[in-house]
Order: structure tokens, then sequence, then C-alpha cells
């Protein structure tokens, strides 16, 4: 792939200090304020946690990306950047109302469904064509519209879900940021690789928090979970989008990369889904069903659950890359199958385990 103009290398590091910085000095004050106001995490039964934690680590995640972006955009224009924003405001106060006082999932997702109608038909982040896929290649407007709305709400939910865990969705966040951002750099579009490395450095910060803090550990809370999972959809469709006016090979592999780097959160969120639905109730009811649980009960931490997650994201990946030479719908399908057998090896290595103990 080669380089449209030198990448600002100065611009991409400012991004992530200042979101660094900003989000480490931000969320010990949260902290104290949250412990003095009562605005905790309480344990119960169907949660993991079992020590009651400040959540409200999103507002730091907001404070970093919006102010690191701002602050390091220089002379690159970046148009979008103020509906994106809009989105994330709207998002930072349905995600802190729900942290503080819960709300229904039927207003969270109202809310998601009107960031993401800003996002397509005010700052015209849409998928506008379908890189070939089973030979569709332009879309109308309508089929760009719901396409692009299904995208972005799939996206959002699939890491509010997955964030059950200590770093979970944080890792993710910075996994597609990372792995994106570089992307955009090659590209040439340097205000996107800008938003990705802002993203970077204020979840690097949160994760020391939330990791390894003991007196000051804190969660990511719906605040954030909601913003960081807008923010990877906004960068999953823009990818694809700029892939169009690079090389015929990256057109078609796009939406094939863009499935890997989301592997495990979207397939947890189908599968999770599913259950529900067969069960009887509503796709949006908790339970405690989701990969992050399975591994928890093999009797792994925390911790280990999150690189057990984000290393086999890592390997779907690999995979995409090591056969990119095959037919991409041929590819696509081997991914979904790999993907859907690596999230069922838990339940799978589970029900051995509670067999060898009946027999015992």
């Amino acid at each position: 792939m080669r380089f449209f103009y030198p990448v600002p290398v100065v611009q991409i590091i400012m991004a992530f200090v200042i979101g660094f910085i900003l989000v480490f000095i931000t969320i010990p004050v949260i902290i104290r304020i949250s412990r003095l106001k009562n605005l905790n995490d309480e344990p119960n039964d169907r949660k993991v946690n079992k020590q009651v934690v400040p959540n409200l680590g999103g507002v730091a995640i907001f404070i970093g990306i919006s102010l690191a972006t701002l602050l390091s955009l220089h002379q690159y224009q970046f148009i979008e950047f103020r509906y994106i924003q809009a989105a994330m405001i709207i998002l930072f106060f349905t995600g802190i109302k729900d942290d503080i006082l819960v709300i229904s999932p039927s207003k969270k997702f109202m809310a998601q469904i009107l960031c993401a109608l800003l996002l397509i038909l005010m700052a015209d982040i849409r998928f506008t064509h379908l890189h070939y896929i089973f030979g569709v290649s332009q879309i109308n407007d309508l089929l760009s519209l719901l396409i692009s709305l299904v995208a972005i709400v799939a996206i959002i939910n699939a890491v509010n879900l997955i964030d059950g865990i200590d770093g979970l969705a944080g890792a993710t966040g910075i996994f597609a940021a990372v792995i994106l951002g570089f992307k955009f750099m090659l590209t040439g579009n340097s205000h996107y690789g800008v938003l990705a490395s802002a993203i970077a450095g204020s979840l690097f910060a949160f994760l020391w928090f939330n990791l390894f803090g003991k007196e000051n550990k804190i969660f990511l809370g719906d605040t954030g979970s909601l913003i960081v999972g807008m923010l990877i959809a906004v960068m999953v469709i823009q990818y694809n989008q700029f892939a169009l006016a690079v090389t015929p090979q990256e057109i078609a592999f796009s939406p094939i990369f863009s499935l890997a780097i989301l592997a495990t959160p979207l397939a947890d969120m189908i599968r999770v889904f599913t259950l529900r639905i067969l069960q009887g109730r509503s796709p949006f009811s908790p339970d405690m069903n989701h990969i992050h649980h399975r591994l928890l009960k093999l009797g792994y931490s925390h911790l280990t659950s999150t690189l057990i997650i984000v290393a086999t994201n890592g390997l779907i990946i690999v995979l995409a890359f090591a056969f990119r030479f095959l037919n991409k719908h041929l590819l696509m399908g081997l991914l979904i199958l790999v993907i859907f057998f690596l999230l069922q090896l838990p339940d799978i290595i589970l029900k051995r385990r509670l067999r060898r103990q009946e027999v015992h």
C-alpha cells in the first residue's frame, strides 16, 4: 500500500499523549467525587465484581478523546468531527443517566439510533459500496441508510455488551484504534489517524486504573462503552469508504478485515441475543452467558480472560491476512465458522468438565 503524503507523526503522538495525560489526571478526581456522592457500581447476583467500584470512567474517556483530537488536528480539516462530537455528547448523557440512575434498554436503544442517524445524515458517515460482496458494488441511498444504521447500532451494542470484566471493552477499543489508525495513516486520512490515536491514548490511561488500580480502581460504565462503540463504528465505516480510493485488493479485503477486527464482540452479541430469543426473553435482558462469563467459570482471572479474548481476535486477524488469497466469499465463510467455533470452545470445555465431575 502506498503513502499518499507523509504521515504527520507529531500530530499522532500528540493526540496519544494528550489523551493519555488528560485521562490519567482526570480519573482520580472522578473517583474522589464518585465516592463522596456514592456514585458507584454496586455488586449484585449478575455482576462479576464483588466490591463497590466507581463506574464513571467514561467521563474521563469523553474528555480525553474530545480534547486530544481537537488539540492535535492543527491544519487538518475534520468537518465530520462536529457531528461525531455531537453523537458523543448524546451518548455521554445517556450513559451517565444509565450509570447513575439506570434507564430502560429501549431508551438506550433510541439514543443509539438517534446518534446513528446523526452520523449518517449529517456527517455522511455511511456505507455507499458493498465491495462486490455477492457481486454488489454501489448501493442506493435507502439501502446505504439501512445498512449503515444497522452496522452502527450493532457495533455500539457489541462493545457495550462485552464490558463485563476488567479491561475487555478498553482493550477492544485500543485494538481497533491502533489497527485502523495505522490503516488511516497509510491511506493519507491523517485526521482519522489523529482520532484513532486519541482513542488509544485515552484508553491506555484508563486501563491502568481499571486493571491495576487498587485504591483508584474504576469501571468504564455505559458512558464509556457506548462512546467507544460508536467511535469504533465510525472508524470501521470510514476505513471501508477510504479503501475504495486505494487498490482493488484493498477494496475486496476491507469488509473481511473489518469483520476480523470486530470478530469476538459481534459474534458474542449474536450468540447471546440468539440464546435469549430462543429462551423466550428479550435480546436486551441481562444474563451470564457471555464468553467472558464462561472463561471466568473455567477459573481464569479477569485479566487472563481479557487477554484470551483479545488474543483470539488477533488470531482471527492473522488468519484473515494469511488466507487473503482465497475467494473473498469463501474466506468470509471460513472466518465466520472459525469465530463461532472459538467462541464455543469455553462451553465445550465446561460441559466436558461437568461430565467428568458427574462420573466421579
